[in-house]
């Protein structure tokens, strides 16, 4: 028998757990930093090296990161599951982590892209993306992340996933930023969902929803069992 395909959405909330800060909780960054400023293309077209040394220092803290037991545990399920990572995170812990099927909806903070050319995308060796570094057209690179007042290119795709679902999984999302958060509604009705996050959720129209109420570290474990009882 084909394995059941688990898809897992996760947040901001994994990676905080790996001492990455976040956007929007109290201490994140847009405390340090206006959003216009650093992440959005008109902030880009005003000021390249700001916006490029936001990102380096964003860079060196992920490659200073290392995985934590949310991430290592998604790894693990591969052996029972058909698992694919549908990520708002812009880092590569899944991947470190040992996880084979990651989409990253709002873009990789390892790559840069093209600004003529969003389909010229490069992997980055260090943390430093500079002024004057141009791809094969002549091009200043980007960061290759989804910036605020721009598409998200897999969002289909994302949702497409969601619609196959054999099991549901959510951690550490608070999911108020869209259109990512509205992937629960192609989820197939009566799908087996489990919501992984300390937060309060009013989620009545997910039919079988369980949710655990730990962070993502310390509701792994709980989340293994619940879903082993399914393989």
């Amino acid at each position: 028998m084909p394995l059941k395909k688990l898809v897992v959405f996760t947040g901001a909330g994994v990676s905080a757990e790996s001492g990455i800060k976040t956007f929007r909780d109290s201490g994140g960054l847009w405390e340090e930093y206006k959003i216009e400023d650093v992440a959005t293309f008109e902030a880009w077209t005003k000021n390249r090296e700001l916006v490029l040394d936001f990102y380096n220092n964003r860079r060196k803290q992920v490659m200073q990161a290392r995985p934590n037991a949310a991430h290592l545990l998604l790894a693990e399920l591969q052996k029972y599951f058909d698992v694919q990572v549908i990520t708002q995170n812009v880092d590569d812990l899944h991947e470190r982590a040992g996880s084979k099927k990651v989409l990253h909806l709002h873009g990789e903070l390892m790559k840069a892209r093209s600004t003529v050319d969003p389909d010229l995308v490069y992997p980055l060796k260090s943390a430093q993306l500079s002024v004057g570094d141009k791809c094969e057209k002549g091009s200043q690179l980007r960061p290759h992340i989804v910036w605020f007042g721009e598409m998200v290119p897999d969002m289909d795709l994302a949702n497409n996933i969601a619609s196959k679902a054999d099991l549901f999984v959510v951690i550490g999302t608070s999911l108020n930023v869209y259109p990512a958060a509205g992937i629960l509604n192609f989820v197939p009705p009566f799908t087996p969902t489990w919501l992984l996050d300390p937060g309060d959720f009013q989620l009545e129209y997910v039919k079988e929803l369980k949710h655990i109420k730990k962070t993502a570290v310390n509701g792994v474990d709980d989340l293994k069992k619940e879903l082993l009882k399914h393989k």
